[in-house]
């Protein structure tokens, strides 16, 4: 059976709801806060099902507006929560999404690839896409639980993500091969070349699909060391403008600033009684606060939060700022920032009387923060 094309005739129409604001407010994923106590009933409840076969107790944290084909939190971020008892350990798995795992409860142990990563609460990892990994609850008591932070609605949407559940743990390194082993005759001799004077290039077929290699490392954060970092920025002043947090950065990312191709996790520290400024940009972002209580206001409206709350804290190109109240706040934000850089989107306006920049393409923004 053939289909047939859905034309649809724009002639004249214009294509912006308003300046800067393509996206209407009823298009928008209203905030949502899922409580600690919803998060520790879940955890029980995943928790008391009999050991499944494959070993994995999870639950994806789903967002009301989500497709079908998405089961995100955010648009593009689905976050998953995954739950072992003591001497419990996962049948290795893997996929084309990349993620990002924070660990809210218990230690514990992630095989990723070749590498082990011991991991406690609030240590944060990555899994590179279609590395196998697993997980194991090695304690003798205690439940050990994760949230774990992926692409995978975006790649549903595009049906295109791919997941092998008979993956195998690698016994050794794979060894890469080299130029000089590969074979000369499937290599172009044109190579690529400069077209035109103004810097447009033709590229062979050959090159095309084999594109210079990148490592993508598993890289661990452990909270211990990253708190004693994050804790010096308190001594900045109230008069300091910008957001008191560390990127965990992993440098394969390069100039997209991320901790995933797709993702950056940044942890906060907010000390009493510190209002941001309202700002705005196109990627959105996910808070989980595990110390401390405040509010966000979120395109008008005004949310409580407290430590244990995991919230879709900023819809992509919705007015927001955040506050804590009379303790030091301590948060983990996921936002598809590096996502948005690689694809010229990202748009930021860091104050809202100046216009917006496209970060990563214009010159982006400074705080009042004097050399380090």
């Amino acid at each position: 059976m053939s289909l047939s094309a859905v034309i649809v005739d724009r002639t004249g129409q214009p294509l912006t709801h308003a300046a800067y604001d393509t996206v209407k407010p009823s298009e928008l994923w209203p905030p949502i806060i899922i409580r600690s106590a919803e998060i520790d009933q879940l955890i029980d409840k995943l928790a008391s099902h009999p050991r499944p076969a494959n070993g994995r107790r999870e639950a994806i944290i789903v967002h009301p507006n989500a497709v079908d084909a998405g089961q995100g939190l955010a648009p593009g971020t689905q976050v998953v929560l995954s739950v072992l008892k003591p001497g419990e350990r996962t049948s290795p798995v893997r996929q084309n999404s990349t993620q990002v795992q924070f660990c809210i409860l218990g230690t514990g142990t992630a095989a990723i690839g070749s590498r082990i990563v011991r991991f406690q609460q609030y240590d944060v990892c990555n899994i590179p896409s279609f590395v196998p990994y697993c997980h194991e609850n090695d304690s003798t008591k205690g439940l050990q639980a994760r949230l774990t932070y992926s692409n995978a609605p975006l790649l549903e949407m595009l049906r295109v993500h791919l997941v092998d559940d008979q993956a195998k743990m690698p016994v050794g390194e794979l060894a890469s091969k080299t130029v000089e082993e590969m074979d000369p005759q499937r290599r172009s001799p044109f190579g690529s070349f400069e077209l035109t004077p103004d810097g447009a290039w033709l590229m062979p077929y050959e090159l095309l699909i084999d594109p210079p290699t990148v490592n993508s490392p598993t890289l661990h954060w452990p909270w211990v060391e990253v708190k004693a970092n994050l804790d010096k920025l308190s001594a900045l002043g109230k008069e300091y403008i910008g957001r008191r947090l560390y990127l965990l950065y992993n440098p394969m990312t390069s100039r997209s600033n991320g901790t995933t191709p797709s993702f950056f996790a940044t942890i906060t520290i907010r000390p009493p009684k510190i209002i941001d400024r309202p700002h705005r940009h196109v990627s959105s972002a996910i808070n989980y606060y595990f110390h401390g209580r405040g509010y966000s206001v979120v395109d008008g409206d005004r949310y409580e939060w407290s430590a244990g709350d995991l919230m879709l804290s900023a819809p992509g190109w919705a007015i927001h700022n955040h506050a804590s109240y009379d303790d030091p706040v301590y948060e983990l934000t996921i936002q598809d920032q590096p996502l948005h850089i690689m694809m010229e989107s990202l748009l930021w306006q860091e104050d809202l009387k100046e216009p917006p920049a496209v970060l990563g393409t214009n010159m982006g923004f400074v705080t009042n923060r004097g050399p380090s």
